[in-house]
């Protein structure tokens, strides 16, 4: 089989290869909006985020029940890919971007109050604009980050060989 045709051929994984993916990504928006928004749909924002970890888990623990079929250990297999995916999850995609971005624009906005004269509003755009703009950048960081803090705990107790992608 040539490489175009394994591509293909690999299943996709709704929560990660597709636009689904993105709503893991509603809280960093929320904090970036945080400024402006009430807080009601910020705390909405974490919402969405909160379900997409939880589905994308289930999701893994479906995947991991029909891979190890009957054997031995199946149940400690599923809550070990149930377990270290929402964790993962949770740090890497809802908590800690989620603390980054609110820190970001909570210290911008204050920075520009005390540095300049501009009109509030103008303030809370900017800060809006430089949390949005933050997030590409905090991404691979933190997901590298808690790929280490996981293997190096968690990923031990239950000797996962393998990363629950």
């Amino acid at each position: 089989m040539d490489p175009a045709e394994e591509k293909t051929s690999k299943a996709v994984d709704v929560y990660r290869d597709t636009w689904v993916r993105f709503l893991g990504y509603a809280n960093e928006v929320g904090e970036a909006f945080r400024a402006l928004v009430p807080v009601s749909l910020v705390r909405g924002s974490y919402a969405v985020a909160t379900v997409y970890v939880t589905a994308d888990a289930v999701d893994k623990g479906k995947k991991a029940a029909l891979a190890h079929g009957e054997n031995p250990g199946k149940t400690t297999r599923i809550a070990a890919a149930v377990v270290d995916t929402f964790v993962w999850q949770a740090l890497a995609s809802v908590i800690i971007p989620g603390f980054t971005i609110n820190r970001v624009c909570a210290t911008s906005l204050y920075l520009l109050g005390r540095t300049t004269k501009l009109p509030l509003s103008v303030r809370k755009w900017t800060t809006t604009a430089i949390g949005l703009s933050t997030i590409p950048f905090i991404i691979t960081p933190i997901d590298r980050s808690v790929d280490f803090l996981l293997d190096s705990s968690l990923r031990k107790v239950y000797n996962a060989g393998e990363k629950h992608e």
